[in-house]
């Protein structure tokens, strides 16, 4: 018989998403605020479930895309360049 945890999505929250980023160890930190931002912006973000007031994703595809995101460091758009 196949494990629970193998037959559906593991739902959570925006904010439990930034935590397991951190306590996995694939980013050193991470706020809900970036994942919100990361969710509302980033069209390779996976779908996001409204639940009430409050908005989930599923961890196995949030997990795989945190682990292949390409991280893009900011650019100062004061300097020209």
């Amino acid at each position: 018989m196949a494990k629970a945890a193998d037959e559906g999505p593991d739902m959570v929250s925006l904010t439990e998403v930034a935590r397991r980023v951190v306590a996995e160890g694939i980013e050193d930190s991470m706020s809900h605020q970036r994942v919100s931002q990361l969710a509302r912006d980033d069209p390779d973000f996976p779908p996001v479930v409204p639940i009430g007031r409050s908005k989930a994703v599923d961890w196995k595809l949030a997990r795989l895309y945190f682990h292949e995101r390409v991280k893009k460091q900011g650019k100062r758009s004061d300097l020209g360049e």
